[in-house]
């Protein structure tokens, strides 16, 4: 999309055209391009609705009922935050005093939409024209062009000095390729820039990918993974006066439903793991209960802390399959009792399968080299029970554990 077409879409014969396609778009894509030229609607209006459409329809997930007036691209979307994630971050930061905020790389404005519903200005810049109009358009759309003022422009050119706090999402795939880009040398804006921002600015946040080396988290930061209903979305640097621990795993649970805040408003309930991701956790036999940690755990280094909760001990000192001898209600791991334990063996197992009739398997691993799916198929399953199975490494030789779940608490 250009910047003809995004003011097309914004007409009142592109709200007609955008009004036209929203009714067709989720099913056959041809079919739904005639519908829009039987109504009269010109072949690049209803390309550009048709797009629009899909995207919004897709958008759904992140961003619940206001995607339906958002203006997207596919890569804006796929970088785009979530807007339970967005609306955390912006809740702390006010929390923390910011009333002005500088979002350096807006992208399609999400984070700068959750700072202004927590009722920060903001000063958006983004480098791509098309987005950068379209992160206006979606500060108007939400009501909220009032407190986000949004200019194509250079991140690193910007003057954040007359701002309360930075937050800086760079740029994580190539222009023109839409390629991802695993090299933070290789962000827009360059990583050296990010880093220093810290250095200029007293409180700074920084999203990064999830993978980011541990490496390359600046001293005294705090280093925070963020996962929604068990999905890790994204990593956070927090950094100066905004930094409270060295490292910290958030859960957030849209699924079990949103709480009322003291002031009327509702967020999504969260959950918090910190610690300085340091420690090691004690390595012991396998026992009663297996606990799966959350990947936003495991990937701030926070197990150790976690076993300490659970009083429970890793089998595998590289794997993050922690045990323990009772089953303790926990937001942090997947819980299972484990029924079985086998040197793995496909024979061996699916006899074992075949005699207690279990015709459904949920298959997790960490340390195997089995594809699950795979196995699926091999294990040649006929019954009407249902098991778990992990798959992992027991003092470094390969195991399968049978597993039933654990009821909710305990």
């Amino acid at each position: 999309m250009d910047l003809d077409q995004l003011a097309a879409l914004r007409t009142p014969e592109g709200s007609a055209a955008l009004a036209a396609a929203e009714r067709v778009a989720g099913g056959d894509p041809l079919a739904a391009a005639a519908a829009l030229r039987s109504a009269g609607i010109p072949g690049g209006l209803a390309a550009a609705a048709l797009t629009q459409a899909e995207l919004r329809r897709r958008a759904a997930g992140k961003f619940g009922a206001a995607a339906a007036g958002m203006f997207l691209t596919r890569a804006g979307l796929e970088q785009a935050t979530r807007r339970a994630v967005a609306d955390r971050r912006a809740a702390r930061l006010r929390a923390a005093g910011v009333t002005t905020l500088a979002d350096l790389g807006c992208g399609l404005g999400a984070d700068a939409l959750a700072a202004a519903r927590a009722g920060i200005r903001v000063y958006a810049v983004e480098a791509d024209p098309v987005t950068a109009a379209m992160a206006a358009a979606n500060a108007e759309a939400a009501g909220l062009a009032d407190l986000v003022t949004v200019e194509r422009g250079d991140a690193t050119a910007f003057d954040a000095t007359g701002v309360d706090a930075v937050f800086c999402d760079p740029a994580r795939r190539r222009a023109g390729t839409g390629r991802r880009v695993f090299d933070p040398n290789a962000y827009s804006p360059p990583w050296d820039f990010v880093t220093g921002l810290a250095a200029r600015v007293p409180r700074t946040v920084v999203k990064v990918a999830p993978g980011l080396d541990h490496a390359l988290i600046p001293a005294g930061a705090e280093a925070e993974w963020v996962s929604v209903d068990g999905d890790l979305v994204e990593a956070a640097l927090w950094c100066g006066e905004l930094a409270e621990v060295p490292r910290r795993a958030t859960l957030l649970r849209e699924k079990e439903g949103p709480l009322l805040n003291a002031s009327g408003s509702k967020r999504v309930p969260s959950y918090h793991l910190t610690g300085t991701g340091a420690q090691e956790a004690p390595v012991g036999p396998v026992r009663r209960f297996l606990y799966d940690p959350d990947p936003a755990v495991v990937r701030a280094h926070l197990v150790a802390e976690l076993a300490a909760d659970l009083d429970a001990t890793l089998a595998d000192p590289s794997i993050a399959y922690l045990y323990a001898d009772e089953a303790r209600p926990t937001p942090f791991a997947r819980c299972l009792e484990i029924t079985d334990v086998l040197p793995f063996s496909l024979k061996r197992l699916r006899a074992l399968l075949r005699e207690r009739r279990v015709g459904r398997v949920e298959i997790r691993k960490r340390g195997s080299a089995l594809e699950p799916e795979k196995l699926r198929r091999d294990l040649r399953l006929s019954g009407d029970d249902a098991a778990g199975l992990a798959l992992t490494r027991v003092a470094g030789n390969p195991t399968v554990l049978v597993c039933r779940p654990v009821p909710a608490g305990g």
